[in-house]
């Protein structure tokens, strides 16, 4: 009985650990990185000891040949090899274990003996001498042999078999209820932790993606105000414009220098991220295949979203299958009271100096009943009620909080679409702007200050386009997220 109860309060113990384990799916949108900021925000606290997503196992050294990552192969390197998935595997096979373990309170315990000894023993050590044979002698019909030796030696083979087996007992039944739970809810685990790894994967991989079009965009520009510069310090040198605006070229064409400058590093940043969340080394050199995808989501109802995602979100199911090993945990506490039944058996035989001998048998029935154990009997079924309450009541927000998180998720997804409507419209403006300012410069209508501004205007235009982009990805990206199905439908969301 001590042995059940001692797995009972193991179970206990990790849905407690579990239960504490629940988080919340949200969007690991990152916050937008000022400009020429080398610091960046977003590579703050990105580190495998705070989070075990932003770390992996690397596989391999660095070697000079360059990898070339499309988004699936970053997400099943990710699979393969990221760090909470590892150890969210490591759980669930602990898990198993523990339900094997349980098992084995059902099965039937037989244990084999055998030996094969020398014995030499001292008759005179233990009491039997010549004056204590000597005294026994007369006793006996025909008296004892002459020449008795007190030094005995015998070759003993020893074999036994024994069982025993738990016919009846309520604890063990529930015990075995509540390994196979636990299984269940780290295999749920598992699952939940593979849907982060995508998602983790997938945005860092985006991130990458919207820092390549921030320097291609930053390095366009810085050429073209390399051009103005030049343009500007000829007409200076001819003695056609004042000295003025050269200084303010020149002043325009250091400022997208330190644009590009900022733009190299942070995407410098964003591959180190991703190739440490997907096992390759940091100083493997990568290129990113795919295109920055973009297509609008179809409108999906949001009484289906919901109810896709109380089928399909593993943290849901895991919650559930958490509750159904709470019960069984204090159904088995309260099952104390039940009487248990066992069977013992056991054989055994054992032969001197090769002389055959009878074998000892032993058939046993136990039948055991608590006759007044109320007080403890009581307190553990009440912590195990304690426990089951507090889950049902995580289960219970837990429904509530996939409403609002799929809610909350669509609402994102139609707002950041918007945005990139508006921001695709102030980046055609701004270069009908910058071509218009450009003719009245070159025709010597205005001085170089609005032409500047112009080219300002489109590098602010153009960079809110690429957040704008990324966050309606990473918007629908949460959207798969909060419905379960992100491992399967991440390309169908985000429209490749």
């Amino acid at each position: 009985m001590h042995r059940l109860l001692a797995v009972a309060a193991l179970a206990l113990c990790t849905l407690s650990l579990h239960a504490q384990q629940d988080e919340e799916i949200v969007s690991p949108s990152a916050p937008k990185i000022p400009r020429y900021t080398l610091a960046a925000p977003y590579f703050a606290n990105h580190s495998s000891a705070e989070n075990p997503y932003f770390g992996s196992v690397t596989t391999s050294p660095a070697t000079d040949a360059t990898i070339h990552l499309t988004l699936d192969d970053a997400v099943r390197r990710g699979l393969e090899n990221n760090l909470g998935l590892r150890q969210a595997e490591a759980n669930e096979q602990a898990a198993r274990g523990q339900r094997d373990q349980a098992m084995q309170l059902f099965l039937p315990y037989i244990h084999l003996d055998g030996s094969r000894a020398y014995h030499e023993v001292n008759l005179a050590a233990f009491g039997f001498g010549p004056s204590v044979v000597a005294k026994l002698g007369p006793l006996l019909p025909g008296g004892l042999p002459p020449n008795i030796s007190f030094i005995t030696k015998a070759n003993v083979t020893e074999g036994s078999i024994s069982l025993r087996e738990t016919i009846f007992s309520g604890p063990v039944i529930d015990v075995f209820k509540a390994a196979g739970a636990l299984s269940k809810v780290a295999y749920y685990q598992r699952m939940t932790a593979r849907g982060e790894v995508v998602q983790q994967v997938a945005t860092a991989y985006l991130r990458a993606l919207a820092d390549e079009s921030e320097l291609r965009n930053a390095r366009s520009l810085e050429t073209s105000s390399r051009l103005l510069y030049d343009h500007a310090h000829e007409l200076h040198a001819a003695g056609v414009t004042a000295n003025l605006d050269e200084l303010r070229a020149h002043v325009e064409w250091q400022s997208q220098q330190q644009r590009v400058l900022a733009a190299e590093n942070q995407l410098d940043k964003a591959l180190i991220l991703l190739k440490r969340e997907i096992g390759l080394a940091p100083g493997q050199p990568i290129q990113l295949t795919d295109p920055t995808p973009y297509s609008e989501l179809a409108d999906e109802n949001l009484p289906e979203l919901r109810a896709t995602a109380y089928q399909d979100r593993q943290d849901f199911q895991r919650l559930k299958a958490q509750l159904q090993e709470a019960r069984a945990a204090r159904a088995g506490y309260s099952h104390q009271r039940w009487p248990t039944l066992t069977f013992h058996g056991n054989y055994a035989a054992t032969a001197v100096n090769g002389v055959g001998t009878h074998g000892n048998f032993v058939a046993m029935g136990e039948l055991s009943l608590p006759v007044f154990h109320e007080a403890s009997l009581r307190g553990d079924v009440a912590i195990a009620g304690a426990e089951e309450r507090a889950t049902e009541a995580q289960l219970a927000d837990l429904t509530g909080r996939i409403d609002q998180q799929v809610r909350s998720a669509k609402l994102d997804v139609e707002a950041a679409q918007k945005l990139v409507e508006v921001a695709r419209s102030n980046v055609e403006l701004a270069r009908l702007a910058l071509d218009d300012e450009t003719e009245r410069y070159n025709a010597g209508v205005d001085e170089n200050l609005p032409l500047v501004q112009a080219q300002s205007s489109l590098a602010d235009a153009e960079t809110s386009l690429v957040e704008s982009e990324l966050q309606y990805n990473l918007a629908k990206l949460a959207l798969a997220r909060s419905t379960g199905v992100i491992e399967l439908q991440y390309k169908k969301y985000l429209g490749e």
